[in-house]
C-alpha cells in the first residue's frame, strides 16, 4: 500500500514549524518530510540541519531551506559508500530542487535574498517561511515522482453537511 502524502498539509506544517520558532528553515524541512513520509529517518537528521539557517550558520551563503530540502533528498536517493554511481541521481536532483529555488526567487544567495532586510523584521520572516514551504513542497513533490510504488499524492477530502 502506498503512502499518502498530503502537500498542502506538509507545506502548511513545515511553513508553521518555522513561524512558531520551533525550528529555522532547514530543520522545519527535514523534520516535516520526516513527519510526513513517516520514514525511519532518526531524529539526529534534523540536529544535522541545524547549521545551515541564514545561509549556513549566518554566513548568508546558500538559503537554508534549499540545505533542507537537499538533505531529506539525500535520505532517500543519497549514496552509504564511496563509489556508488547513484550519487550521479542525487547530484541531479539536487540541482532539480536548486533551479526550481531559482526560478521562484531569482537567486539563492541569502544575503541577496534578505538585502535591506532587518532580520527580525516581519518581512524576512514572512519571506522564509515562504521559502520554506516552497522547498518542502518542491522536495516532497521531488521524491514521490521518483518514488511513485511507495508515495501518492492525496488532498484533502471536503467534508459534506446533509
Amino acid at each position: 500500500m502506498k503512502k499518502e502524502i498530503n502537500l498542502k498539509e506538509l507545506r502548511k506544517d513545515a511553513e508553521e514549524g518555522y513561524r512558531r520558532g520551533d525550528f529555522f528553515c532547514s530543520e522545519s524541512i527535514v523534520a516535516t518530510i520526516r513527519n510526513h513520509f513517516d520514514m525511519d529517518i532518526p531524529l539526529e537528521a534534523v540536529a544535522m540541519a541545524s547549521g545551515f539557517p541564514v545561509g549556513v550558520g549566518r554566513a548568508k551563503c546558500m538559503c537554508g531551506a534549499i540545505s533542507g530540502g537537499v538533505m531529506s533528498l539525500g535520505y532517500f536517493f543519497g549514496r552509504q559508500e564511496g563509489g556508488d554511481p547513484k550519487v550521479q541521481k542525487m547530484m541531479e536532483l539536487s540541482n532539480e530542487l536548486h533551479t526550481a529555488f531559482r526560478a521562484k526567487n531569482r537567486v539563492a544567495c541569502c544575503s541577496i535574498l534578505t538585502s535591506k532586510m532587518d532580520m527580525a523584521s516581519r518581512e524576512h520572516i514572512d519571506q522564509c517561511v515562504r521559502f520554506t514551504g516552497e522547498m518542502a513542497e518542491e522536495t516532497a513533490k521531488i521524491i514521490v515522482r521518483e518514488l511513485p510504488e511507495q508515495y501518492v499524492f492525496v488532498e484533502e477530502k471536503e467534508s459534506v453537511l446533509n
